[in-house]
This record gives structure tokens, sequence and C-alpha cells, in this order.
């Protein structure tokens, strides 16, 4: 019998309509901060009601840009949590700040408020909570802390479109929010991101960086008769043609969303039980946040059975995966002195959680096939 066809962990959904709007761009303007990329910015300012929002060329260049436009500089500290991808710590390094990791809590996977008031010095600028799974950190006591200490919020909500905490979308919730539209989020066109910003004066120093230091996007608006060099900058302007692919994922976005939770509410429901009786937690649904499934993981008990399940999951061609190796216990982060600390809830998360396949492209029987080889796995 032939093996059965891999079942991959994430995939972008993609249709005509992405084929339609890249034509269209074809014809038009194909450089960044064209029509399709203006289109996008204003649909994205719409749902997530803020004033600005400049898209990027991935989320990692969002949360540059956020830092070095808020103004972050040597010698300011910005608290940033040890269990998430490197491009959050990198953004730090890059914008000349120092990185200050906090340890996780354990029912959102977010930044432990608790950790960061422990972790608070007379240089702490800023804090950059990151919303995994699409699941809101604890904002409450974070922006409790940030409005009593006079600190900056910078989101990463590079999983978080689409998800809300107590009705205010994910990447509005604080001074920037940076979004993701890699190949593996909920909306996608390959590479690309957004900077959602609340003030003006923040949002026209972004535009600035974001186009090579000169004041060109002043110009397109016919505020200015000739543009030039007034700041430093790089580039970090989105391409026309990608923008055009999500302007049609946009269309799509409730019913990608949808699926995904279709999705979600099988696994809960099928792998319940089992995962009583083998002391496997499921994603929870924290209360006061609407939920965009961008991931579905377990809890296995211990970093054994982690390794077993993973390893039964691929011997079945189930794209399964743990997540990040936190970043005090990486080699870099080592180099750096960070792992002086203690991150006991980021290195218990890192060696049991597992995350299954989880996007809008899975069939029926692609999910019974993942919840039958989850419940043998530990078998």
């Amino acid at each position: 019998m032939a093996p059965a066809t891999p079942i991959p962990l994430s995939r972008p959904s993609y249709d005509e309509r992405e084929i339609s709007r890249i034509q269209e761009a074809l014809h038009g303007r194909t450089a960044g901060d064209g029509p399709f990329c203006q289109r996008v910015e204003r649909r994205l300012q719409a749902q997530l009601g803020v004033p600005r929002v400049l898209l990027t060329t991935s989320c990692t260049h969002a949360l540059e840009l956020a830092l070095m436009a808020l103004g972050l500089r040597d010698g300011q500290e910005v608290i940033v949590p040890s269990f998430t991808f490197v491009s959050t710590a990198n953004a730090v390094l890059r914008a000349g700040a120092r990185l200050v990791l906090a340890d996780i809590e354990e029912e959102t996977l977010g930044l432990d408020p608790a950790d960061v008031e422990d972790r608070l010095t007379t240089r702490t600028a800023a804090l950059l909570p990151v919303h995994y799974a699409g699941i809101a950190a604890q904002m409450g006591p974070l922006l409790e802390i940030a409005t009593r200490r006079g600190l900056r919020i910078i989101e990463d909500a590079a999983q978080g479109i689409g998800a809300a905490w107590r009705g205010r979308p994910l990447g509005a919730l604080g001074d920037a929010g940076c979004l993701s539209f890699h190949d593996t989020k909920n909306l996608s066109c390959g590479e690309g991101g957004a900077l959602a910003l609340q003030d003006e004066e923040t949002a026209r120093r972004a535009e600035i960086i974001r186009e090579k230091g000169t004041n060109r996007s002043a110009f397109l608006r016919g505020e200015v008769d000739k543009y030039t060099w007034v700041a430093e900058g790089s580039s970090y302007v989105l391409s026309d043609l990608l923008a055009a692919i999500l302007d049609a994922q946009l269309d799509k976005q409730q019913d990608l969303v949808a699926r995904r939770g279709v999705i979600a509410v099988r696994y809960r429901q099928e792998l319940s039980d089992w995962a009583g009786s083998r002391g496997v937690r499921l994603c929870p649904e924290p209360r006061e946040r609407v939920l965009n499934y961008h991931i579905f993981y377990l809890r296995l008990p211990d970093a054994v059975a982690q390794q077993r399940c993973l390893e039964s999951l691929k011997a079945r061609g189930i794209g399964a995966a743990f997540h990040y190796v936190p970043l005090h216990s990486s080699p870099f982060g080592r180099s750096l002195g960070l792992e002086g600390g203690r991150f006991p809830a980021s290195e218990r998360v890192a060696s049991t959680l597992v995350r299954l396949p989880m996007h809008a492209e899975l069939s029926d029987p692609d999910v019974e096939r993942v919840i039958h080889a989850v419940r043998d796995s530990l078998d």
C-alpha cells in the first residue's frame, strides 16, 4: 500500500482571487507603496481601528521600525519574553537598545507580569509582549505596569491578525503593533508584515525611516514639491505585487478563520478524553479573548512524552512540531549572557509543547487522520 500523503503543519490558502489581483498589479505599479499597498493599509487601519498602518517586508522589519520610530536608544531596556521567535529579540538589538528577557506565564504563554515587575529598572523604556498562538497575553496587568511606569508597549502580534482582547484587536492595544503575513500565518503573501501606530507623529517618523530616510511618501501625496534625504532610514517598503495577494487574502479572512475554528473545535472535542487520561493539556481558550486559531497545541506531561509524540506523528506523515528554543538558552543568547536569570515556565513549555497541523486547507479526512495519530502517539 502506498504511504499516505503527508499533512503539512501549515499551508497558505491561495486560489484564482490571488492570481487575478497579481495580474492586475502587473499592469500597474509593482514597486512599493503603490495602489494595492495603500488599499491594504486602509483596510487594516479600519480593521484595527488605528490611524496609521504601514506595510513592511516582514514582521521583523515592522518590529525594527517600531522601535526606531518610537525613539528607543542606547542604554534603554526593553523587556521581551524568552519564549518567542528570534525576531522579537533581534529587533531590540538592531535598534541599539538593551535586551532584557522575562519568563512567560502558562495560561496564555505570554509575558508574565509578575516576572516583568521583578525585572524593571530605572532604564526600562518598553515592554514587548508576544501574543502566542493568536491568544492575547495578560494585557491588563501589562498595560497597568506600562501606564504606572511611563513605558512604551510594542506588541509582537505576528500571530494575532483577527484576534482580540476585551473587544480590541491585537496589534492595536499599545503604542505600536507588529503583524506578520509570512507563508505560515493566517493571512499570507509569502513574506510581509505591517506596523500599526496610534500616534501620527510616530507614524511620520516611521514612514520616513521605511522610505530610505526620505520624505518620498509626502512627495507622492503632493505635500512637498520634491523629496530628499531627511533622516537615517532603510528600505522596508512592501512590493505592490505582494500587497495584491494580501488584498485577496483580506477578502477571505472570515472564511479562513471560520475553517480554522471548525478544526480547533474538532481537535478539542475528540482529544479531550484522551488528553485527560494521559496528563496532556490542550490549547486553552482564555476569557476575554477572541481567538483566530492560528495554532492548536498540546502540552505533553514531560520532554520524553513530547519526543515520543513528535516521532510517532512524523512516522505517520503528520507535520507536527515543537516550538521555540527559549532565547536565554540559545547559543547566541548564552553569548550575550542572557542565561543568568531563571525562566522555569519558558523551559517547561519548550520541552512539552507540540503543535498540530492547523490551516484552512485541511480536509475533514485530514483532521480525522491527525486525531487518530495523536491518540496513538503515546501508546
